[in-house]
């Protein structure tokens, strides 16, 4: 179990800044009535939701299997490429991404702190769905 989430260094990175992740989200709960730059919240959240999305790509093999399925040329990653965890990712990104959009048009703060409470769950369905497949392909 250890191997899972500490075998090697991108491992060890990611499950680091997975643990960030639900921090600052955590925090943000915790504060939510202390924000006043919800954009700025959800710019956090995008921009580093984002560095951990291509770190977990990585360390689950998603290039290996999106190459495994185009040419077969090497073994497949983790999860093969229509499974839960990959659809998941998808919605979940697609969720990120529209509410990202719709933050850069909203003209209050409550219609900002709404996108980012959609981004936070986007973020938080992606990782719980993967990391329980991770487990179970253990």
């Amino acid at each position: 179990m250890t191997k899972l989430y500490f075998g090697d260094t991108t491992t060890i990175a990611t499950t680091i800044m997975i643990l960030g992740l639900v921090v600052f989200i955590g925090y943000t709960i915790v504060n939510r009535g202390s924000v006043q730059h919800w954009g700025m919240r959800g710019l956090l959240l995008l921009a580093f939701g984002l560095v951990v999305c291509c770190f977990a790509a990585a360390r689950d093999g998603l290039d290996k299997t999106i190459q495994s399925s185009i040419d077969g040329s090497c073994a497949a990653g983790l999860f093969p490429l229509v499974s839960i965890p990959t659809v998941v990712g998808y919605i979940g990104a697609l969720v990120i991404i529209a509410s990202a959009f719709a933050m850069l048009i909203a003209n209050s703060q409550q219609a900002k702190e709404l996108c980012f409470w959609f981004m936070a769950s986007g973020v938080a369905v992606k990782i719980m769905i993967v990391e329980i497949a991770r487990v179970i392909a253990l």
